[in-house]
């Protein structure tokens, strides 16, 4: 049995060993495999998939996806004509493929965060319960390898909402995507629990005595808060509804962080902010669509080829045409996760130092942007404020002031979010837990209470 984190930045696997939980390392790509996938074609990762199925499963998802398979096999013949490898890649090493060549093959990032997207067509989530299971049945394989016996039964995290505009309905269609995927790839026995949740269950195994937790969990894509009454009398219930105090979640997380601050920080290098030879400001919208890697419509919209000649308009009206040349470049090359990549990684780098230097060679070999922290603070403003929101409408549901403030996920690492949150509840003691593996190992011990 294990926790599965199967997160929007990242994937993380716990078992339990001497009864507490520890994260399995997954060969290359240690204890945690970033959420990203990369395909020579997307008409082919329904063809790995089926190669990693069980033959029972495989006549089940030949039924259902004939039509897939024979068109990535006509791909797979192609590609094979052009020397190109049908295999697909993940983590660290789909990031590069894509960075090697950003404008060939189809590269996934945090499909999670699409999940509970409205408007999808049965096609469309077809690909993504596809992806999604491509990207299980990987990590699943190698915490078989990490283990040396087969993984039947996961608890899988799961945020509050997911993102979708329809509530309930988006939840389900998640749910229902994640679920499939899981049993296809080979998981007999699934349950979820909520990531906040999960992560109190983590801390509440140092408590010593009744407390009140509000944990606020900053995901990749989500943020959710819980109220948790938890102590060590409770540490073995299987059934703790009557502890779950309140809950809310919004649709924010460390990639509307990167966002943002791509958005102010970078692409002001790009022609954000600057004028056109009318005098009037540059307009914005396409700027942000090129950055949007998380809205599906933002982006087909971005790269569309009325677009481009929108942009080159854009460029002849421009003062500084210059800087519109690299958004020009960045549209024909699809760089939008690159640059949002270069944002993150000065976002990490900003966790200890006051300032940093991305580098973006690769589109202009002039092209160096200095980042401050304090940019953290003001690009994501509105990301900010909406975490407070649901903050205290946990506390609200809850109808009581938590004793502890137990935060956790990546971005709550940099000390301008720790400040932020302080301020906002000033009269509770603030906890800074694991910032990766709190979710993982709550949903390990969850796991051994459900299926021992």
């Amino acid at each position: 049995m294990i926790g599965f984190d199967y997160g929007t930045s990242n994937c993380a696997v716990g078992t339990m060993v001497d009864s507490k939980p520890e994260l399995l390392s997954l060969a290359g790509h240690g204890q945690y495999i970033p959420s990203t996938l990369y395909a020579p074609s997307r008409e082919v990762i329904v063809n790995w998939l089926y190669q990693q199925l069980s033959e029972t499963e495989q006549v089940n998802f030949k039924s259902q996806r004939l039509r897939q398979l024979q068109k990535g096999q006509s791909m797979l013949r192609e590609l094979a004509l052009d020397g190109i490898d049908g295999d697909l890649a993940f983590g660290q090493a789909a990031l590069s493929a894509y960075l090697d060549e950003p404008d060939e093959g189809y590269y996934i990032k945090s499909p999670k965060s699409f999940l509970g997207a409205s408007g999808l067509m049965p096609q469309q989530i077809a690909l993504f319960e596809d992806v999604v299971a491509a990207m299980m049945a990987n990590v699943k394989q190698l915490a078989e390898q990490s283990l040396q016996r087969e993984i039947e039964q996961a608890v899988i995290g799961r945020p509050i909402n997911f993102q979708g505009l329809r509530g309930e309905e988006s939840n389900r269609q998640a749910i229902e995507v994640l679920t499939n995927a899981a049993k296809r790839v080979g998981f007999k026995h699934v349950e979820f629990q909520f990531e906040p949740v999960a992560a109190g269950f983590e801390y509440e195994s140092c408590l010593a005595k009744e407390t009140k937790v509000l944990v606020v969990d900053i995901g990749g894509g989500t943020t959710d808060c819980s109220m948790l009454l938890m102590g060590p009398e409770y540490t073995k219930l299987t059934d703790r509804s009557a502890h779950l105090l309140g809950h809310s979640g919004v649709r924010v997380g460390g990639n509307d962080f990167d966002i943002q601050l791509a958005l102010k920080g970078l692409m002001p290098s790009f022609g954000l902010d600057s004028l056109l030879k009318s005098g009037k400001p540059m307009p914005s919208n396409s700027f942000w669509q090129a950055m949007a890697i998380n809205n599906i419509n933002e982006q087909t919209e971005f790269y569309s080829s009325s677009n481009y000649r929108y942009l080159e308009q854009l460029q002849r009206d421009a003062q500084q045409p210059e800087l519109i040349a690299r958004l020009l470049n960045l549209h024909e090359n699809k760089l939008s996760y690159r640059i949002v990549n270069g944002a993150e990684q000065g976002k990490i780098a900003l966790t200890d130092n006051e300032q940093t230097q991305v580098e973006l060679f690769d589109i202009d070999e002039q092209l160096m942007v200095e980042l401050k922290r304090s940019l953290i603070l003001t690009s994501a403003h509105r990301e900010l404020q909406n975490i407070t929101e649901v903050m205290h409408e946990a506390i609200e549901q809850a109808q009581c002031q938590p004793d502890v403030v137990f935060v956790t996920g990546g971005t709550a690492k940099s000390p301008v979010l720790s400040q932020f949150l302080k301020q906002q509840m000033p009269n509770s003691r603030l906890v800074v837990g694991d910032h990766f593996g709190s979710v993982t190992a709550g949903l390990t011990r969850w796991a051994q209470r459900l299926f021992s």
